[in-house]
């Protein structure tokens, strides 16, 4: 399943009439099982960007496209917020069956499902847990594991670890690193973190500064499964610097801008 981002432009018109450009042209693909980083400085669009894949905001030109067999058993896309988003008076495995349940899956297969992804993320023993009762981390892993529980055709996250602290960041990079590698889901990862768009992506396409367009799509060629020691190589730095010289004079006019 290859998903088309087919020239996409947003422009949102205020109360007054008064328009503001985000996404100005945006225009790739994402193979099936690949895993693509869009990566740019604060404010360039890029949750726009996410949140029109996702069909929750229309664009104002442009489309994206599912190409491919397609079957109504599976949804299109599937969103891992920052804020976790789960339901509090839910435990672990009943968020976790939420989308299943929607679906009218049977309870005996919604079990069957969210007891694999549990294990994939190493919650086994937390099923009966509430969300008050976990880290940040562990948090995340349930909207991971309930994400995929619905197989959709793209996985959507958006800045999921910005909310935790940079030990947790990292170790989550190491988990979903190996998550995805298990499951070859196809992916879309929005983040302003270079370092884990190069650490974790196939591709990573930088956007320019409001409104957001493609300065570059860059392939990462660096070998899989990826742990601690890919961030020490000079190739991967040599990634991070090339990102860094498109992305840091566009940073520093969009914080002009808003300061």
């Amino acid at each position: 399943m290859k998903v088309l981002i087919d020239h996409i432009s947003k422009v949102y018109i205020d109360r007054r009439g008064e328009s503001t450009e985000a996404l100005q042209d945006i225009h790739f693909a994402i193979e099936e099982n690949e895993f693509v980083v869009v990566v740019g400085p604060s404010g360039c669009g890029k949750s726009t960007l996410l949140n029109i894949i996702a069909g929750l905001l229309s664009s104002t030109s442009g489309q994206v496209i599912f190409e491919g067999p397609q079957t109504d058993s599976k949804p299109h896309t599937a969103v891992v917020f920052q804020d976790f988003a789960l339901f509090p008076w839910r435990t672990v495995l009943k968020n976790i069956v939420y989308g299943l349940e929607e679906r009218g899956v049977k309870w005996q297969e919604q079990l069957e499902i969210a007891k694999r992804y549990i294990a994939l993320v190493g919650l086994q023993g937390f099923e009966n847990k509430y969300p008050h009762q976990l880290s940040g981390g562990m948090k995340q892993r349930v909207s991971i594991a309930r994400a995929l529980a619905n197989d959709p055709l793209l996985l959507l996250m958006d800045e999921p670890f910005s909310a935790l602290d940079a030990q947790t960041r990292t170790l989550m990079q190491y988990e979903l690193s190996r998550i995805w590698e298990e499951t070859h889901k196809s992916l879309l990862y929005i983040t302003h973190n270079i370092q884990e768009a190069v650490f974790l992506g196939d591709r990573v396409v930088v956007l320019s500064r409001r409104p957001g367009r493609i300065l570059d799509i860059i392939k990462i060629d660096l070998p899989r499964p990826r742990g601690e020691h890919l961030t020490l190589e000079k190739r991967y730095l040599e990634y991070v610097d090339a990102i860094w010289g498109h992305i840091k004079n566009q940073a520093r006019e969009a914080m002009e801008e808003t300061g």
